[in-house]
């Protein structure tokens, strides 16, 4: 039995060894494989029931692979902007179908593309997310494929606008009962505004001094046919569309109302469009919201003329625009471009967590799918909890270190040709056995 017995443990070495090598050879031609995890070989030893304190019986050794999924690889730039690298734990969610009922796979290869339909795909997976607001909010509660030109054009709606402007201390007070004096005391100036359908229009704004210290700010469409300018929400001024702002006896700013009774803030400016557009609720910030600091003043204009000075208006809202580029930002936020220049984000990555990441089944193209082992999948976002953080236009190199690849491949090799003299050895015994018997 003991020539026999190590026959069968060289024959389970060259077996082994064999394995291991192969393993080596997986791990050398991924080398460059985007977000590669390596598979190590581990040896056990294998001990016949019959081996005790006294007697020997050889058992030999097997080998299994350890597929070290956890190992974090180097992060890379890229020049394509849906590429994405997940630093830290976590995998990113694909399925291989965007209608209902496609499997649900795992994966640390981020070389995502847009095709033809708008998917962001990495070799037939598609990358998923959850829908988000203008804002970065998340809006859903379930996780869709990222369909990058779900919104293929885009227009803001002006929802406030700050402005700046001198009104001539040296104008004389309006005296006049017409809606258009003449005596000096009026002054105009203008403002782009969007409605939400991103169309522009120019709004007028009257400046009247009805008293000492005191001005109106009237509202208005410069083309009738836009629209009409409503009272606004909270606290209607005496006429539509119209504020009151005083002024300290220093030229700052003293109040503007009508206010809002809840906030104490200026009663924001509604304006119906004539477009079919939505109703408009436009909050304006005289100044008063930081102390009057910056915003309207009232000091003497300077001139032989009185006249509106320093006047600046800072809307914002942006024109109708078309959908240009997609990528993907630090955080997992899938952001759209659009040809008037807003950067909206339409998805927010997920990532998945697992108790036991090497307990994964791996799939070709670098997919995984969950186990019992590996437990359930934890849907996070990027840096939450235990999440690793979400680069964009990076990826994840191999984690072959070919150095180390080259060693354990020497190993393996002495191993393997040790293995073969032991079997060279025993067949030499059987034929001196066999001599010896003849």
């Amino acid at each position: 039995m003991s020539l026999t017995g190590a026959l069968h443990s060289a024959v389970s070495a060259l077996n082994a060894q064999s394995s291991a090598l192969a393993m080596i050879g997986d791990n050398i031609a991924n080398s460059d494989t985007t977000g590669y995890k390596t598979t190590s070989a581990s040896f056990q030893d294998l001990v016949t029931a019959s081996s005790n304190s006294k007697a020997y019986s050889s058992g030999g050794v097997s080998v299994s692979g350890i597929a070290n999924i956890t190992q974090q690889g180097l992060l890379s730039a890229t020049t394509t902007a849906t590429n994405v690298a997940i630093q830290g734990n976590g995998f990113f969610v694909v399925t291989n179908s965007t209608g209902a009922g496609g499997t649900t796979f795992y994966t640390r290869n981020g070389a995502f593309t847009t095709d033809k339909n708008g998917f962001l795909v990495n070799d037939g997976y598609y990358l998923e997310g959850y829908r988000t607001d203008a804002k970065g909010n998340i809006v859903g509660t379930g996780l869709e494929p990222v369909k990058t030109n779900i919104a293929k054009s885009n227009g803001g709606a002006t929802t406030e606008s700050s402005i700046t402007a001198n009104l001539p201390a040296d104008a004389v007070v309006n005296t006049s009962t017409t809606t258009t004096p003449t005596d000096g005391s009026s002054f105009s100036s203008s403002m782009t505004v969007y409605d939400s359908l991103g169309e522009a229009h120019s709004l007028n704004i009257t400046w009247t001094k009805t008293a000492s210290n005191t001005w109106s700010a009237s509202f208005a469409p410069a083309t009738a046919s836009d629209g009409t300018v409503t009272s606004p929400t909270t606290a209607a001024p005496a006429t539509t569309g119209v504020y009151t702002v005083t002024f300290n006896s220093d030229g700052s700013l003293s109040t503007v109302t009508p206010t809002n009774a809840t906030t104490g803030e200026v009663a924001p400016l509604g304006i119906t469009w004539a477009d079919g557009a939505q109703a408009s609720s436009i909050a304006l910030n005289f100044g008063t919201r930081n102390g009057g600091t910056d915003g309207l003043t009232q000091l003497a204009s300077g001139g032989t003329t009185p006249s509106v000075t320093n006047f600046k208006a800072n809307p914002d809202g942006v024109s109708l625009g078309t959908l240009t580029s997609v990528s993907i930002s630090q955080g997992g936020i899938v952001e759209a471009t659009y040809s008037n220049g807003k950067t909206v984000p339409i998805y927010k990555l997920a990532v998945a967590t697992f108790t036991d990441p090497n307990g994964l089944v791996v799939h070709t193209g670098g997919m995984y799918t969950s186990t019992a082992e590996s437990g359930d999948a934890k849907l996070q976002t990027s840096g939450e909890g235990d999440a690793g953080v979400v680069y964009g236009s990076e990826l994840e190199s191999s984690t072959t270190d070919t150095t180390g690849q080259f060693s354990n491949m020497i190993s393996a090799q002495q191993a393997y040709s040790a293995a073969s003299q032991v079997v060279t050895t025993v067949n030499k015994m059987f034929d001196t056995l066999i001599s010896a018997m003849r």
